[in-house]
């Protein structure tokens, strides 16, 4: 047997006998999703050379001194003040790689998770809905795969905070909380982190893929909260701690995951100085702040910014984000 993670889970398959589409917003989300598929095999230029480890001629001037920046090369308190150009050169690359590898340890997730909800949502619209992205899923970890293991010949196992979300996510048997945890959470921080990610990448051909994903993604995230506005309100009062519980839990995942732990050791940085770094850095802080940038807003327009979570999303700083527009309207937006 391949080299994986068995998670066990009692779950509850339902079917539906109504076949009528009566929630408009999903029948538009889904006929987008029928129109916008894309072929990883045809649609992205494979042909250019990936020189991973070697400094890219192509690299803005722009891009290198963000990368700088982020990294902190310039402050003498840094880890990495004391590297050289060769070494900036591979912590860029392994930045890079880290990033795509959990891109694809995600997609993954997602896929698993989405076609879950194929079997245990109540409606046609969604199973409908859910059926079409797990043919999005299965497309990007088939594209981040072949540049992983073709162009890089490199990747990183899973972190620990994301393989304990997704283990959180499939042992649920509540078919609304697979949501929260997968098209809000996880699928949520990585639309954010595409973006983030494109201005670091050191190629054409990873920045091809993640346009890509990150059309699929835009509606991904909307058909959770599509799927979930009209349904929480119709909860009591324990049931919405229940899942006020699981965010504060999801969120505090999420943030970990981003400490850059893998990388540092990869490099050879002190783990415990680097993840301390990352949590102080005034531009990794404000990198995790663009990250739950997507999250914040659909958290409050599913009524689940509670004082609990508000105060924890003020504790990350990204409170900032509360009123800006949701990914729902941004994805039925779309051309």
């Amino acid at each position: 047997m391949s080299p994986g993670l068995d998670v066990g889970a009692d779950v509850r398959t339902h079917f539906t006998w109504d076949y009528d589409q009566s929630r408009a917003a999903l029948s538009k989300l889904y006929e987008k999703g029928k129109t916008s598929q894309w072929n990883a095999t045809t649609d992205i230029d494979w042909s250019p050379e990936v020189n991973f480890g070697e400094p890219d001629p192509d690299v803005t001037d722009e891009t290198r001194l963000m990368l700088d920046q982020f990294m902190g090369f310039s402050s003498p308190d840094s880890p990495f003040a004391k590297f050289t150009d060769d070494e900036r050169v591979r912590l860029g690359w392994e930045f890079q790689t880290w990033m795509v590898s959990q891109f694809q340890h995600g997609e993954q997730g997602a896929l698993v998770a989405t076609a879950r909800l194929v079997e245990t949502v109540p409606d046609i619209d969604s199973k409908y809905y859910a059926a079409n992205q797990v043919a999005d899923e299965a497309r990007h970890v088939e594209a981040y795969s072949r540049y992983l293991n073709d162009k890089l010949q490199h990747h990183y196992e899973i972190s620990k905070p994301l393989e304990s979300l997704l283990v959180d996510i499939m042992t649920e048997r509540r078919w609304d909380i697979t949501y929260l945890g997968m098209q809000i959470m996880v699928e949520g921080l990585a639309l954010a982190a595409f973006g983030l990610g494109n201005v670091l990448f050191r190629d054409d051909i990873i920045k091809q893929i993640t346009d890509l994903v990150m059309r699929d993604e835009a509606r991904h995230v909307a058909f959770g909260v599509l799927a979930l506005q009209d349904f929480y309100p119709q909860l009591s009062s324990a049931e919405m701690a229940e899942r006020e519980e699981f965010l504060l839990e999801a969120t505090d995942l999420m943030y970990q995951r981003f400490l850059l732990e893998q990388v540092w050791e990869r490099v050879g940085i002190d783990v415990e100085a680097g993840k301390q770094y990352a949590s102080t850095n005034p531009l990794m802080i404000i990198f995790r702040q663009m990250l739950f940038s997507k999250i914040v807003p659909n958290i409050n327009k599913l009524g689940l910014m509670t004082d609990r979570v508000r105060a924890r999303f003020e504790d990350l700083q990204v409170m900032q984000y509360a009123d800006a527009p949701d990914s729902a309207s941004e994805a039925l937006a779309l051309p």
